[in-house]
Parts: structure tokens; sequence; C-alpha cells
């Protein structure tokens, strides 16, 4: 797999994708490199497309012996060259029931025609069954890749693009591509069959007549270079404008009641006509080089037949050829030329595939820039420690430190506070724990060891995590709970309690069977971030990771959970809780509270020693409370 750091000046915007020689020469090319790269899932079932090779050929055949049969009936009818035994011989070499004498040439000329279409129709439908089912399982296995290395990248590749950017590469891209196995190289084998085998029936029966037809068709080679060279930078236009507006639809529909509430439906409605507009300009001028392209095909195939018929009517009157044979000629070669007819659209829909598939293995081509050592160690035991030593981080798309020198610790049973004023850096820290992002400078230690060193997975099974903005998945309750571990509903109504929210769920129409709906409009904000706190906790986390967790919740409410997490029996656990907070009220009974500013920690201590220093803390507590304002009336 390759860098794909850069971005292609073509690709659809927020998919980065590297510059590659087929990249460059998109002018120039009838197909790019892309394509091929879906030969390798054909592999995977060549049986199964050798099947569907081989019946095609058969049906071919089939396609074919009609043809012959009507020349021979010409024949016969014309001037009775045909004797009973030669139809006898046919029909006995197709396994017929024999006919009778003289008087029965007619039926066996209709039943070998009726055989024919009757065994094309058998293996048409077993040709396009095997290359229909070979392209639905090439497009599963090409999602699931796609996917699959979409999912592997860090968290931090998907702050910058659009989710319905990358949902159209997923859905409707794939899908382009299924179309090209099943249909383009359906199309293709039938064509490559059906030419060869039609031109040498064709030139067994004339060499002459084969060349006549031949010459005129080798104009098209030109014109099909022409048309594709000019399509294809057209379709992948087209493929980047789906993109966009099916991001610009998933943020509209996602934020509807945002864009209600500020009048925004002219201003979205203006985005998605842009984005609409563009794909139209893009379909119109490959609509008109379709449309330029077939005439040309239509004069061709024109002046091939013209030449066939007029050079055919010649050969016949000096007997080099019957009148049934010429019949024949005739019908087959409708056959030979009806390809360049079938040839725009194929050529097209090759191109759309060719654009579809620029973006689809440009997603199989992502490199993480965060992932495992190739001798990274599982976290076998629990986490009994967490360490920040002397950490700077920035953000890719900043050169401003974020953290500067930071280093703290907590241990089993330990409870970090962490407030700061919005920038300071406080969820920062909670993602370098979660290892969406790495320090440039530093170390972040898990029980006293290199946490780049651990396996990533075996890291985030430990930890629960909870952010400012829970989100839910669509389903009920009980599915979003239960997304952290498969679990009865006991464990699931226990973590609900343990997190506040069963008071609530308990009075749902369906209990925890009740629907959120998307992103769980259907709650309130305070009962997703208790919804989400008892996901995290049904994991029973060794570290529990709260970044402004409860700003969505009441104080009372707060209360209750804080008292449930930290009294009574929870009051034992070894759990390490490292909780974010702008309401200090949070994280007041921690075991350590640092402040930050800036990035750096200012002071450090427990609340009742921070109120004492006078410093930062102090001050924001006194504004929470109130009390600075007391103090000055």
């Amino acid at each position: 797999r390759r860098d794909v750091s850069q971005d292609d000046d073509a690709a659809a915007p927020g998919i980065a994708i590297s510059k590659d020689e087929s990249d460059l020469l998109d002018e120039k090319q009838v197909v790019g490199r892309k394509i091929w790269r879906i030969v390798p899932y054909l592999k995977r079932y060549w049986k199964r497309a050798a099947g569907g090779v081989a019946a095609n050929a058969a049906a071919r055949a089939f396609d074919l012996i009609p043809f012959i049969v009507i020349g021979m009936a010409a024949d016969w009818y014309q001037s009775g060259t045909f004797t009973s035994s030669t139809i006898q011989s046919l029909v006995s070499s197709s396994h017929l029931p024999e006919v009778g004498p003289i008087g029965s040439v007619e039926f066996g000329f209709g039943l070998l025609i009726l055989v024919s279409f009757t065994f094309l129709a058998v293996f048409q439908g077993i040709s396009e069954y095997m290359w229909q089912s070979t392209a639905y399982m090439v497009q599963h296995d090409i999602r699931m890749d796609a996917t699959t290395s979409l999912m592997a990248m860090e968290a931090s590749y998907f702050e910058t693009r659009q989710t319905g950017n990358l949902m159209s590469v997923l859905s409707a891209d794939v899908a382009q591509l299924e179309d090209v196995v099943s249909d383009s190289s359906t199309s293709i084998i039938r064509i490559i069959i059906t030419f060869s085998a039609s031109f040498a029936i064709m030139f067994w029966m004339s060499p002459t007549l084969s060349l006549i037809l031949g010459i005129p068709l080798i104009l098209v080679i030109p014109m099909v270079i022409w048309f594709s060279t000019r399509i294809q930078p057209r379709y992948r236009k087209q493929r980047e404008s789906t993109g966009g507006i099916v991001g610009i639809l998933e943020n509209v529909l996602a934020g509807i009641v945002t864009v209600q509430a500020y009048n925004a439906s002219d201003f979205e409605r203006a985005r998605v006509e842009r984005e609409s507009g563009d794909y139209r300009d893009q379909a119109i001028l490959a609509a008109n080089l379709r449309n330029r392209f077939i005439p040309g095909i239509y004069v061709v195939a024109g002046l091939s037949f013209g030449l066939l018929v007029s050079a055919g009517g010649w050969l016949m009157a000096s007997g080099e050829i019957t009148p049934g044979q010429f019949v024949t000629y005739l019908l087959i070669s409708t056959r030979l030329t009806m390809p360049m007819f079938v040839m725009g659209m194929l050529i097209g829909q090759i191109q759309r595939g060719e654009a579809a598939s620029k973006r689809v293995f440009a997603l199989m081509d992502l490199e993480p820039s965060i992932f495992d050592k190739p001798d990274a160690i599982p976290l076998d035991g629990p986490i009994r420690s967490i360490s920040f030593d002397d950490v700077t981080f920035a953000y890719p798309t900043s050169e401003a430190n974020v953290l500067n020198g930071i280093s703290f610790s907590a241990s089993s049973g330990e409870f970090l506070g962490v407030m700061g004023h919005t920038g300071a850096g406080k969820s920062t820290i909670l993602k370098l724990v979660e290892r969406f992002y790495e320090p440039q400078h530093g170390t972040v230690k898990i029980n006293g060891i290199d946490i780049n060193d651990y396996a990533i997975a075996s890291v985030r099974d430990r930890i629960g995590f909870v952010s400012q903005d829970p989100f839910m998945f669509f389903g009920d309750v009980k599915s979003n709970v239960s997304y952290a571990r498969e679990a009865s509903d006991d464990e699931i109504r226990k973590a609900l309690e343990t997190a506040g929210a069963w008071e609530f769920v308990s009075e749902l129409p369906d209990g925890i069977d009740t629907m959120v709906g998307d992103r769980g409009v259907m709650l309130s904000g305070g009962q997703r971030a208790r919804v989400a706190l008892a996901r995290a906790l049904l994991k029973d986390p060794d570290l529990l990771i709260l970044d402004e967790a409860s700003a969505a919740l009441d104080a009372e409410t707060e209360k209750r959970i804080q008292m449930s997490l930290f009294g009574g029996s929870n009051g034992d656990s070894q759990r390490i809780t490292i909780a974010v907070a702008h309401r200090l009220a949070t994280i007041r009974n921690a075991d350590e509270i640092i402040a930050m500013v800036d990035g750096a920690i200012v002071e450090r201590g427990i609340h009742r020693e921070l109120l004492s220093n006078n410093a930062v803390y102090a001050s924001q507590w006194l504004i929470q409370t109130g009390e600075l304002g007391s103090a000055e009336a």
C-alpha cells in the first residue's frame, strides 16, 4: 500500500488520492489502470466466472445456428438443392427425433430453429446468473475492503472530510463497479465470442465478402479512441459531483433543525443547486460526445452493409455464393457489426467504472498514520496507572502547540479532574490517551510502558469514553448501551442505574427497547449523556474518560451520578477516572485537579488547596458560584 497524503486535483472533495501515472494520463488513456484492479477480486471466483464464459460461448453458438438453418432453408425452397438425407443428417447430429421423408423437411428446419433458441435461452440464463452472482460477490468484497481501510484511519482523518462524500464512494461508486463486472464484462465476452465466431464462419463462406465488409470497419478504431479519451474526464467529474451532492444533503438532513432555525433553506438549496448543476453540465457534455460518436458508427455500418449488398449480388451472379449462403452471410454479419452499435454504451460504462474505481481504490490505498508497531504487545492486565511525561503536541493542520510539556499521572482508584478555558488543551489530553493522535514530543505511558508499544485495540478495550457530544446510533436504548459489548438485560439495567439513566428509561413506552431515532433525536441532551455513560460503564473499564460528559446534566442529576460512581460500594473501585469539565462542581471531589492555560499546567492540587491559592481555579470557582459578585457588592 502506498502513501496517499497528497490530494489529487481531480479527486472528490475530502478524499485523499495520490497522483500516479494513470492519473496524469487521464486525458490520453482509453481506459486507465485503476479499473484493472478489479481483476484480483474476480480471480477469487474464477470457477464461477469461467462457467459464465463457457455458458456464454454456448449461447453464442446457438445464437448463430438459426442463421445457418435459414440459409439452408432459402436454398431448399428456391431449388430443392438440399435433399431429405441432408436434413436428416442435420437432425441426427442435433440429437432430434427423425423426421419423415421430403414432406417433413420444413418441420426439420423449424424444429432446429426452435431447439437453437431454447438452448440459447438456457445457456444465456446460466451465463447471466454466473456473472451477476460473481459481480455481487466482487462488489461485497470491494466494499468491505474499502470500509475496513477507511475504519482503520485515525480519527483526525474524518475531521476534515465530508461524511456524505465518503458514503457516496462506499455506495454509489462501489455499485458502479458491480455494473462493470455484471454488465460490461459479459458484454465484452459476448462481443469477443460473437465477433470471432461470426468472422470465422463468414470468412469460410466467402473470403472476398469478408474483406469487403472488414475494410470499412477499420474506421471504427480511431473513432473509439477519440470517444474514449474524451468521455472519461466527463464521467470522473460526474462522480465527483455526485459525492458533493450527497455530502451536502447529508449535512443538511443531519442539521435540519439548525437549517430551519436560521431560515437557511435557500442557502442550502443554492449549495445543492451548484453541485447538481455541475453534474448536469458534465452529463450533458458526455451525452454530446456520445451523440457525436454513435452517428459515426451508423455511417460506418451503413458503408459496410452497402458494399456487402452490392458485392454480394455480383458474387451470386458469378456463382461463387448461393442465395441461401448470401442470406446466412447477411444475417450473421448483423452479429458482427452489432458490437459497433453498443460500443458507445459499453465504453461509457467502462469509463464510468474507471472514474468510480479511482475513488474506491483511493480509499483502499489510504495509510493510517497511527497503527500498531510490528512488535506491539497486547495489554493483558488491567490499567493500573496512566501518565504524561513532558508531552508536547500540535495538530497536523496547525503549527502552534496545543500542549506544552504536560506532565501528570493517575493510579488505580484515583479521580483526576482537568479544567481550563476553551482551547486550553483539555480534550486533547483525552484524545492522546485514546491514541487518536500521537505526541510530537514526550511520552504517554500506561503501567509505566509507552502507550505506542501496546496494540491499540487492547488499550481501547480497557477504556470507557464519554464525549461532550455523545453519539447515539439509530436503534433502541438497549442496542446503544450494549454497543460496548454483548450483555444481558440485567447487566444493561445495572449500567443504566449507575449512570442515572434507568429512571427515565423505565418510563419510556418500550423501556430499553424504545427507539431513540437517528443520532438519538428522540432523547434530550441529558438523556443521551446518561445513556452514553451507561454504555461506557457496561465495559467495566479500568480507565473512564469523561469529556464534558455532564455538561447537559442538571446539578441534581450530576450529583446523583457522582454518588453512584464514587460513593458507596463503587467508592472502592480501582477504576481510574479522568474528567474534563468547565463546570468545576463536576471535579471538585477529584483526588487531583490540574488547571490549564494555553496548553500548559499552571496549578494542581485538590479543591481546597486550589481555592486557597487564589489563582486560576479559585477565580473560576468564584465566578461560577457567584461568590465573586457577592464579594464585590
